[in-house]
């Protein structure tokens, strides 16, 4: 099978989102901006809240937050952030409480992330240089990936769904819209660097593309065809040929992370390492106690003897598996 020169794909891309940080308003092969986002799903009342500059270069191939379902307090690594609108849209959505951290390797788009960020007093998100197949970021530390219209540009797909599995906690979910193919692209075309850039050459075949986000151990949930529309001849020739098309994935992580972890001495932490509220406390202790009931010796007249209680684990059920 041939292979893209990865040296030159790298700068391609580089200088083509360089363009996208730096001049939105230009005619590019692929669309841009408000107009794109409002098409493919994205809810007019938090695009409203998010920065007007990072709108306008946003570049991405479809919707993906409703599989995401993102909470409060939550943590987030965006994969190709580019100027942050998906950033910005998920620290919406998770609060100040939550966090948001973008990749991304054009420092363009990273200097337009970090003045949009700084400028709305948005301090749960931050914005790391670095690439996607070598992710800038701790084993388990975030509830969900993203990425939109990104991974197709990698000539490492497998890596860069290693390491999206690395960084998700157990139970973890990415979720991410991108570019694939029904047909397995000609050697002359995934060789083409100036294709890939435009988000053709490095179309997975979808079957190759889901069992590569297997085989790094997540699973896969759902699939969905996005009403993405490729404006160049060159890219709308492709897709009637070879069926190239965006979709949104959704795959989880296997596993359950606890959300109370307790020590020998009986502390208890949060999931983010700080003493859980008062009542989670107290729900804690009450279940101790319940599994822990005191039974007084028989020879006590009652709880006002001067005689020490004699403690008795209360007998529990089988279980067939642990509690999580």
């Amino acid at each position: 099978m041939a292979v893209v020169d990865t040296v030159e794909l790298t700068a391609k891309v580089k200088d083509m989102y360089r363009q996208v940080a730096e001049e939105p308003h230009r005619t590019y092969h692929f669309e841009l901006g408000r107009p794109l986002a409002d098409r493919l799903g994205y809810p007019a009342d938090v695009l409203d809240r998010i920065p007007v500059e990072a709108i306008e270069s946003f570049a991405g191939v479809g919707y993906f937050f409703d599989l995401a379902g993102l909470g409060r307090d939550e943590r987030v690594i965006d994969l190709g952030s580019g100027s942050g609108m998906d950033a910005f849209f998920a620290a919406a959505q998770v609060g100040p409480g939550g966090r948001v951290v973008g990749v991304d390797f054009t420092v363009e788009q990273l200097n337009k992330a970090r003045r949009l960020a700084a400028a709305g007093g948005l301090d749960q998100v931050e914005f790391r240089e670095g690439r996607i197949e070598d992710l800038p970021a701790a084993d388990e530390s975030f509830d969900c990936a993203i990425s939109n219209g990104v991974i197709n540009l990698s000539a490492e797909k497998k890596r860069v769904f290693a390491e999206a599995t690395r960084v998700l906690r157990p139970g973890g979910r990415l979720a991410i819209a991108d570019i694939v193919s029904e047909h397995q692209l000609t050697d002359p075309i995934v060789a083409d660097a100036d294709l890939w850039a435009s988000c053709i050459g490095g179309a997975a075949q979808q079957d190759a593309y889901r069992q590569a986000i297997e085989s790094a151990g997540l699973r896969v949930e759902a699939i969905r065809q996005n009403p993405y529309e490729f404006i160049s001849e060159r890219a709308r020739n492709a897709s009637g040929t070879y069926g190239v098309k965006s979709i949104s994935l959704l795959a989880v992580k296997p596993g359950r992370r606890p959300r109370l972890t307790s020590s020998s001495n009986l502390s208890i932490t949060s999931r983010r390492g700080t003493p859980p509220p008062p009542r989670v406390a107290a729900a804690v202790c009450r279940v101790l106690l319940h599994a822990w009931r005191p039974r007084w010796s028989r020879s006590s007249p009652g709880p006002l003897a001067q005689a020490a209680p004699v403690w008795e684990p209360k007998p529990r059920r089988p279980h067939s598996r642990a509690c999580p």
